[in-house]
């Protein structure tokens, strides 16, 4: 097991990572103590799970009541009886609720927003998500202040400062990020402050997974100085896979060779197939109770599922049902393994296509897969998903611990170390601009007609595109790249506000250069209109990061200024198609 570093502040902090999953959610921490090497923690504690003591995850479910305010969360809403106390009050189930926050990129024929259980009335993904939050984060302090020795005060001396770390899947982009810190606020765990805002931090499932891995072994067992690792965090949600080099084991020096892929791939998919077969056969047998029969299908069937020769069984009406034309016996249906195997094909098949994928772009060449989420404990998933790889040459693990674990302690891991110091960007980001006029460049030409003539007298095609950071360009924690702008006016009082709106490019073209064909100083100058004044400027980004941040750079009085700004985001204009 890889050792965390000793903890060199000069204060106590403590660090909460929250893993909000789409079927199931958890949270781990860590009391950082001046000169002392940290410890790792799950909480392990929930309401309505006393009989399981140990248990580190709760279901990702909420029931709300009539009026909008929260009747049970978590473990509670699997208690004896609730069923029926959802049906006497008129309670709303939401679940899988973490699915609305996806990019509309990740859109597929199989899942859209029709096909995801639907929010309560009146309320958005936020603030569910908040409750959620809120909930986890209670859960979390009642147990510190339970466990450990003078937990009130310990938890008073850091309530102030606590660091969050929010994981989410390698497909969620800046403005799922911005919703996420928006939960974050309304749940209490931070103040609406920039500094408050500056203590949520975010990882992607597909990297905490790799520190879990490398604190637990899995990589030192497996790899040498040079050698790659592909990740494969299988979700209830989401199935994320990140590709890492190790470019030295001791040190550790690990860093991202490839685009990090995210599939909406995850067990809820089997579900939903699994359901969608179901009701096709009991709508002949006048059955409705399609409910029990999923709750034992998620429960007993898919879990224990290893063998497409065998059958499997699901509880349907009761100990006399029986009807032997549609092979149910004394209150079990009896499922062909070759119809349940069906259920899981689509998402294994798109899985080993996703690893073929990463594997092009890795040398030398990949032979290690670990695979971990909830979803891996399946006993099906991890046997085709092994054989199928071995006959590519690539070997599959997973860890001997329960991988529910991965994400929740990967993230704490990963706001205490640093052993990632180069990231592949995700998509392509720029910038609209204008070129300069070349009669002799055909594309300025056919744009012709939009040319504008500036005060300087410069003859300019609007609605360029200018690339600040292209998909798939390897770059280093805390880089910066930047394109150089000059924007022009008649007074110097046009020139004091600059904004700058960043566009996130998903288009197949490597190089975009027109908006229309894909989705400093003051200085006083004359030009052919009379006096004019031009600014000159630089937009930067820093890379390498889990979250995008930006900043303007200018001139001013000879030395250097800038300005960090706040990306705004809009989920209907901000990307080109």
């Amino acid at each position: 097991m890889a050792s965390l570093p000793q903890y060199n502040g000069l204060q106590r902090k403590l660090i909460i990572a929250f893993d909000v999953g789409t079927t199931y959610s958890g949270a781990a921490y860590a009391v950082l103590d001046p000169g002392i090497i940290p410890e790792i923690k799950n909480v392990t504690r929930y309401p309505g799970q006393e009989n399981a003591v140990g248990d580190t995850k709760i279901p990702s479910v909420l029931y709300y009541n009539p009026d909008g305010t929260i009747h049970s969360v978590g473990a509670e809403t699997d208690q004896p009886g609730m069923a029926l106390i959802a049906e006497d009050e008129d309670l709303i189930l939401v679940e899988w609720f973490k699915l609305h926050l996806r990019p509309d990129s990740l859109a597929s024929d199989e899942l859209n927003k029709k096909t995801i259980p639907p929010l309560p009335p009146n309320k958005t993904v936020v603030e569910v998500f908040a409750d959620f939050l809120r909930y986890l984060y209670a859960c979390t302090k009642r147990y510190i202040v339970e466990t450990h020795a003078n937990g009130a005060s310990l938890w008073a001396s850091v309530e102030s400062t606590i660091e969050s770390v929010l994981s989410h899947p390698n497909g969620w982009e800046g403005p799922q990020q911005q919703q996420m810190r928006r939960a974050a606020i309304l749940a209490g765990l931070i103040p609406d402050s920039p500094s408050g805002k500056s203590r949520i931090n975010f990882v992607t499932e597909g990297e905490a997974s790799l520190y879990f891995c490398v604190r637990n072994g899995l990589v030192s067992d497996s790899l040498r100085d040079g050698q790659s690792v592909l990740i494969v965090d299988a979700g209830g949600g989401t199935v994320d896979l990140s590709a890492y080099k190790f470019v030295s084991m001791s040190p550790l020096s690990v860093e991202e060779v490839a685009t990090p892929e995210c599939l909406i791939q995850g067990s809820t998919r089997v579900d939903a197939r699994a359901r969608e077969f179901l009701e096709g056969l009991v709508a002949s047998l006048l059955f409705e109770d399609i409910q029990t029969m999923m709750d034992f299908f998620r429960k007993s069937t898919k879990p224990v599922f290893k063998d497409s020769n065998e059958p499997s069984y699901i509880k349907f009406g009761t100990m006399s049902s029986n009807d032997p034309m549609f092979q149910i016996r004394r209150g079990q249906l009896v499922l062909p393994g070759h119809d349940v195997a069906s259920f899981f094909e689509p998402s294994i098949t798109a899985i080993v296509d996703a690893i073929q994928t990463q594997r092009q772009d890795i040398f030398p060449p990949l032979i290690n897969v670990f695979l971990v989420g909830g979803f891996a404990a399946s006993p099906w998933l991890f046997s085709r998903l092994q054989n199928t790889l071995s006959q590519h040459g690539m070997s599959l693990a997973r860890p001997d611990r329960h991988t529910n674990k991965a994400v929740a302690e990967g993230a704490v891991a990963f706001f205490l170390t640093n052993w990632v110091s180069v990231r592949v960007a995700r998509m392509t980001y720029g910038t609209e601009c204008s070129r300069q006029y070349n009669a002799d460049d055909p594309e300025h030409f056919l744009r012709r007609a939009t040319v504008v003539n500036r005060p300087s007298g410069r003859r300019m095609i609007p609605e360029a595109f200018s690339v600040l950071l292209s998909k798939g360009t390897r770059v280093r924690e805390n880089d910066e790249v930047y394109q150089s702008f000059c924007k022009e006016a008649t007074a110097t009082s046009k020139l004091r506000n600059l904004t700058s709106e960043i566009t996130c490019y998903r288009g197949k073209n490597k190089n975009p250069r027109w908006i229309d064909t894909e989705p400093g100083i003051n200085c006083k100058q004359s030009g052919p209109n009379g006096f004019y004044y031009t600014q000159e400027y630089k937009i930067v980004l820093f890379c390498g990061l889990a979250e995008l941040k930006a900043q303007i750079v200018w001139t001013e009085n000879v030395s250097n200024r800038s300005c960090y700004s706040t990306i705004v985001y809009d989920d209907d204009a901000e990307a080109l198609n």
